[in-house]
């Protein structure tokens, strides 16, 4: 089940076997956050100096292929071990300046992954969205139907993707 305790252990199980050298420097969070179509995550630096690590909610769904999720996370530890949204010195002008977090993900083995991923963008993600979205939407639909239901706290996507 791809829930929050499994994408905080994904994290940490890449933090420690890819980034053994990346000093963790302040409170790291890792969610499941939004539903884009054009962006697989995102780091961000919190008011209280934490870093958030945010990762497609639609990444909970079984049809996203675990690497894809394993690289995104590696995608956003990259910025952080740069000094992106982190304590760590800064080491480029720009996150992704000349390539650079390419080049990282295959100096740190992901060079099959990036092939995969970039053929999951172009056969695959586009349905793939469509399908999660108008599954999101039609059960969105029905519990604002129905009287019956008096907590929409229940209604997460979460809850929705684990028929998927």
């Amino acid at each position: 089940m791809r829930n929050q305790l499994w994408l905080e252990k994904r994290l940490n199980n890449i933090w420690q076997l890819l980034f053994p050298e990346v000093e963790k420097k302040n409170n790291v969070i890792i969610k499941f956050k939004g539903k884009w179509k054009n962006k697989f995550g995102h780091i961000k630096t919190l008011k209280n100096k934490d870093t958030e690590i945010a990762v497609n909610s639609l990444f909970q769904s079984s049809l996203i292929p675990e690497h894809i999720v394993d690289l995104t996370i590696a995608h956003e530890l990259i910025h952080y071990s740069h000094g992106f949204h982190s304590p760590l010195p800064k080491l480029y002008s720009h996150p992704h300046k000349g390539g650079i977090v390419t080049k990282e993900l295959k100096k740190r083995g992901f060079g099959n992954q990036l092939n995969l991923e970039k053929q999951f963008v172009k056969e695959e993600w586009t349905k793939i969205y469509i399908e999660l979205m108008k599954i999101y939407k039609e059960k969105r639909q029905i519990i604002q139907r129905d009287p019956e239901i008096s907590n929409k706290k229940a209604f997460k996507l979460s809850n929705l993707l684990r028929w998927v």
